[in-house]
């Protein structure tokens, strides 16, 4: 079976979350500068077979638009054009950033490494992709 890439996709950087091949679990893998995350996503497709990249969709609330929404659906529409073949789906991502934070309090995580947005990123990523695995079952 092929890997699942979730991406949490921001302003700045993106978290970054893959699957084992088995799709069992969901591991934070990286945090890429978003200008650099179409280069970063062909390198990883060259060594790693994946056949779904899922990414976090951001809607308020009452399910409109944010500010950050129209940046995403761009960088879906770029996607689209560079990986013809492979199915993007997006992902409701309320609220995955503060699951993220609450969860690295959580694991005990020191105050400097839980105020890093990198760490934010990668966690929040890994739940999106932990949550749509267990909608799967």
């Amino acid at each position: 079976m092929a890997r699942i890439l979730c991406i949490d996709y921001g302003k700045k950087r993106c978290g970054i979350a893959v699957t084992d091949p088995l799709r069992i679990i969901a591991s934070a893998l990286d945090t890429v500068e978003r200008d650099s995350l179409i280069y970063w996503l062909k390198q990883y497709m060259k060594a790693e077979t994946v056949d779904l990249v899922l990414v976090g969709y951001p809607l308020a609330l009452d399910g409109s638009a944010t500010d950050a929404t129209p940046l995403v659906e761009k960088f879906a529409r770029n996607f689209r054009k560079v990986f013809p073949d492979l199915p993007l789906e997006l992902l409701d991502e309320q609220y995955t950033s503060k699951m993220a934070t609450a969860a690295m309090l959580e694991m005990g995580m020191k105050k400097s490494e839980r105020q890093k947005k990198e760490n934010i990123d990668a966690l929040s990523a890994t739940l999106m992709l932990q949550e749509y695995l267990q909608s799967l079952s």
